[in-house]
C-alpha cells in the first residue's frame, strides 16, 4: 500500500442524467449509455446529444408478498443492433432474460428454466457470459439455450465478473476476495489472484493487463493479472464500486461515505482527481476514456465527468 496524495483537482458532474428509476447496471456503446433501472426498463442515453434515444420497458412480476411490482432490470448490455436485458422474475431468487432486435422483445430465460443468474454479458451477437449466484460460470449460446460449458469457480457467493476490451476475457470476484481471470472461449481459469482483499469484492473491472476490485474490506485493489502482483489504496469506508480507464493507466474507486469518487495514476500510485457530487451508494463505474467517465448509484441520477 502507499500513502495517500491529496487530489490535485476536486469536479462536478459534467452531466446529470435523471432516469425512470434506480440505475442498476450501466454500459457504453459509442456514444449510447444504456441503463437498467429498478423500474423495469432499459434506457438509452445519447450522451453527445443529450437526450434519450430508446425505452425498452418488460412486464412486472409478482414478487413473494404477492404485489405485482416492476421488475429490477440488474444486466445490460449491446452488439450489433441486439439489447440485453437480464431481469428479476419474481419466482425462486431465478432470472429473465430477454433480448430486444428490430424493436421486438423475445424471452431467453424465465423462472421455469431454474437459473439463479445475476449477472450476464454478450461475448458476441449469439452468445451470452452468465454468472450464477453460486459462483458458476457459464457461455450460452442464445439460439439453443444451451450451456457451452458450466463450472462452479468456488464455494464462496458470486459478487460481480467485467470483460476485457475484446470479450475474450473475464474478471470474476466472489465473497473471499478472489479475483478469477477466465477465458471465455473455453472456460479454463488463467489465474487466481487472492493476495489483496480480505472480503468480498463488490465490484471488478479488467483492461489490457490489469484488474481493480472493490472490497468490503475498504481497500481499493489493483492487480497486474498476468504477473500476479498489486497492490491497494486505503479507503475510509466500504468500496462499494471500481472502474479502470481502456488503457489501463487511470483507476476509480468509491473511497468514502460520502459517495466521493476518487481517481489515481496507477503507475505512480497517486491521486489525481476526486469527483464529488454523487447522492447515494455507488454501483457502477465505468470509463469511455482516461477523461471521460460515467458513475451509477442506488438512484435515479447517472453521473458524466470530464477530468483533465
Amino acid at each position: 500500500m502507499w500513502g495517500a496524495l491529496w487530489a490535485t483537482e476536486s469536479y462536478t458532474p459534467a452531466q446529470q442524467i435523471v432516469i425512470d428509476g434506480a440505475a442498476k447496471d450501466i454500459v457504453l456503446s459509442g456514444s449510447h449509455l444504456i441503463i437498467g433501472t429498478d423500474n423495469g426498463s432499459l434506457q438509452v442515453y445519447d450522451y453527445v446529444q443529450k437526450r434519450f434515444v430508446k425505452k425498452i420497458t418488460i412486464p412486472k412480476i409478482t414478487d413473494f408478498m404477492g404485489d405485482v411490482i416492476p421488475a429490477r432490470v440488474s444486466s445490460v448490455d449491446y452488439m450489433d443492433g441486439r439489447y440485453l436485458l437480464l431481469s428479476d422474475s419474481g419466482k425462486g431468487g431465478y432470472a429473465d432474460l430477454r433480448i430486444h432486435e428490430n424493436n421486438a422483445t423475445r424471452q431467453i430465460l424465465s423462472a421455469e428454466d431454474k437459473k439463479p443468474v445475476i449477472k450476464a454479458r454478450f461475448v458476441d451477437k449469439d452468445h451470452v457470459l452468465l454468472g450464477y449466484l453460486s459462483n458458476e460460470v457459464s457461455l450460452m449460446e442464445l439460439g439453443s439455450k444451451k450451456e457451452l460449458y458450466k463450472f462452479q469457480l468456488s464455494e464462496s457467493k458470486f459478487s460481480d465478473f467485467a470483460l476485457n476490451e475484446d470479450r475474450s476475457l473475464a474478471a470474476f470476484s466472489c465473497e473471499s476476495g478472489e479475483i478469477a481471470i477466465v477465458r471465455i472461449k473455453d472456460g479454463k481459469v488463467l489465474k487466481r489472484l487472492s493476495s489483496i482483499n480480505l472480503d468480498n469484492v463488490y465490484k471488478v473491472d479488467i483492461k489490457r493487463d490489469y484488474v481493480v476490485g472493490a472490497g468490503q474490506d475498504r481497500r481499493a485493489s489493483w492487480y497486474n493479472w498476468k504477473t500476479g502482483k498489486g497492490g491497494f489504496f486505503q479507503a475510509s469506508f466500504l468500496v462499494y464500486a471500481a472502474g479502470l480507464s481502456p488503457d489501463a493507466s487511470r483507476a476509480a474507486y468509491a473511497m468514502d461515505e460520502q459517495n466521493n469518487i476518487t481517481v489515481y495514476n496507477l503507475g505512480l500510485k497517486s491521486k489525481i482527481a476526486v469527483l464529488k457530487g454523487q447522492k447515494s451508494t455507488l454501483n457502477a463505474i465505468i470509463f469511455k476514456d482516461n477523461s471521460t467517465l460515467f458513475s451509477a448509484s442506488d438512484d435515479n441520477t447517472v453521473m458524466m465527468w470530464q477530468i483533465k
